[in-house]
């Protein structure tokens, strides 16, 4: 769980998220390999991934000579709260979380401007539903707890040699929130 507000604040630019999913589904690669994934400069990737690595997201791998040496996640998954925090450190997980969920919008958006192109079998499962339920907050947590469960059962093949032939990274965004401007019902 995250924290300190400086490692908070290195999550809050937006290449960082993309740099961090590219290596996510990767496994490695190098700053000119970010850059041509991501679509920005070398120099501003190295950069970038020079801040994360200085915040403890990422580290040299093996591999690769001077500047072509491939970068690696230390832990695929970065969880941080608001509770507890100061003001001033609340600010910096709100930017964290911003600049992940505009990541996030973003490849949703990407996705659906271009799912008429994917084949047949990859078309059917894509999209998002939203659902409203009234639940307990005892309920609601349980819930959310099971469908990670489910999850889980395919963890492990963000390594390469675990991934199933015809498998392509698949990204489910579970948000879950009381709705804002309700109350419990008496």
């Amino acid at each position: 769980m995250i924290s300190d507000p400086k490692r908070l604040k290195a999550l809050s630019h937006p290449l960082r998220w993309k740099l961090i999913d590219l290596l996510t589904i990767n496994g490695s690669a190098t700053a000119t390999q970010c850059a041509e994934a991501v679509g920005e400069s070398v120099a501003s990737c190295s950069y970038h991934l020079n801040m994360l690595a200085k915040y403890g997201f990422v580290q040299q791998a093996e591999g690769g000579q001077g500047r072509e040496k491939p970068w690696r996640l230390i832990d695929r998954e970065q969880s941080y709260t608001h509770d507890g925090l100061s003001e001033e450190d609340t600010l910096a997980a709100e930017a964290a979380t911003e600049a992940l969920l505009e990541h996030e919008f973003q490849r949703m958006r990407d996705y659906l401007r271009t799912h008429d192109r994917e084949p047949d079998a990859w078309r059917g499962f894509g999209g998002f539903t939203g659902m409203t339920q009234h639940l307990t907050a005892a309920e609601a947590s349980q819930l959310r707890e099971d469908i990670e469960a489910l999850f889980q059962r395919y963890s492990g093949r963000n390594e390469l040699e675990n991934r199933p032939s015809g498998s392509r990274p698949v990204r489910f965004q579970l948000m879950s929130y009381a709705i804002p401007g309700t109350a419990e019902t008496p």
